[in-house]
């Protein structure tokens, strides 16, 4: 039995709250957005998926309807831009996230999990982590997931695999000076290297990553905006939350002296459970992965001061 409340009914949020029906990840699915004709249409659109899928109550609602939620979703805010970096986003986005955040604080039980994936993802989660005074561990963005992701895919591809199969982290921002973790990436075990028949070419390598840091903007050049990935790693987190499946996966929480990381949000292997994050994992890196990563974190922490968190 658990509750989810959704803010904001955009392409992501349209995409997450179907992809919750699908998995049947709660029982109660209450959608909010500025336009309520829009939450009441993506209300009753879900629910005619019903006959075909396990029962759930969804209704489009108000943010007194956080009361009683298990986990609130936010990914409202303004879209990214052709050509526009998610940090870009920051001025845009920080100033609708404060009043989404005022009105859920009104409402939402003190034990509810805030899991954000409006952009910039890290820098957001960081305001939601000083506005709202819950722990940190119950303040959670989808981080670096959604990389990871697509990076599992794109060597996945290059080796002939599954994606599933691949086990790999991206780290860091989630934007452009993230980190691949090309040193403890493994394929059922087999470390993944740069020779052989489960190796990959330092050339090979950059055209990965190229293509993983570069994925959104391909995709807002070819349709406008991305969602069914960032919905489908969404879906992932609720899940390991919800079902208390202590899965890892790299979201962005308030850091505390991860390899000597302190005071920003970054995507980091995290345990997942009930509460939220468990704890993060300093998984093995090499020194320049682990300077690249301080390079992130220092990267974000000029934009956060810049805003005054």
């Amino acid at each position: 039995m658990a509750k989810i409340v959704l803010i904001g009914t955009g392409a992501v949020g349209a995409s997450f709250a179907y992809a919750c029906v699908l998995k049947s990840l709660c029982n109660e699915l209450v959608l909010i957005d500025v336009n309520q004709q829009k939450a009441l249409g993506d209300a009753i659109d879900l629910n005619h998926a019903m006959a075909c899928e396990k029962p759930m109550q969804i209704t489009a609602g108000a943010y007194s309807d956080c009361a009683g939620a298990d986990i609130i979703v936010i990914t409202a805010g303004t879209a990214q831009r052709p050509g526009e970096t998610r940090l870009d986003l920051m001025h845009r986005n920080v100033a609708i996230f404060k009043a989404i955040l005022a009105e859920v604080e009104r409402y939402a039980p003190p034990e509810a999990i805030l899991l954000i994936a409006s952009n910039p993802v890290d820098i957001l989660t960081h305001v939601a982590y000083k506005l709202s005074g819950r722990p940190k561990a119950q303040v959670i963005g989808s981080g670096t997931v959604l990389d990871s992701n697509r990076f599992r895919f794109l060597v996945g591809e290059a080796l002939d695999v599954s994606p599933r199969s691949v086990h790999g982290f991206v780290i860091g921002e989630h934007g452009d000076s993230e980190v691949p973790v090309w040193s403890s990436l493994q394929l059922a075990g087999i470390q993944v290297g740069s020779e052989g028949r489960y190796g990959i070419s330092d050339a090979e390598k950059e055209r990965i990553f190229r293509e993983t840091v570069g994925a959104a903007g391909e995709i807002i050049r070819l349709k406008g905006a991305t969602y069914y990935g960032i919905a489908s790693a969404l879906a992932r987190i609720c899940e390991a939350i919800l079902r208390d499946h202590r899965a890892v996966l790299p979201v962005s929480s308030f850091l505390e002296g991860y390899y000597g990381i302190s005071d920003v949000c970054l995507g980091v292997p995290s345990l997942l459970g009930r509460d939220g994050v468990i704890e993060t994992l300093e998984i093995p890196l090499t020194e320049e992965e682990r300077a690249k990563l301080v390079h992130s974190a220092e990267t974000l922490k000029t934009f956060i001061k810049e805003i005054g968190y």
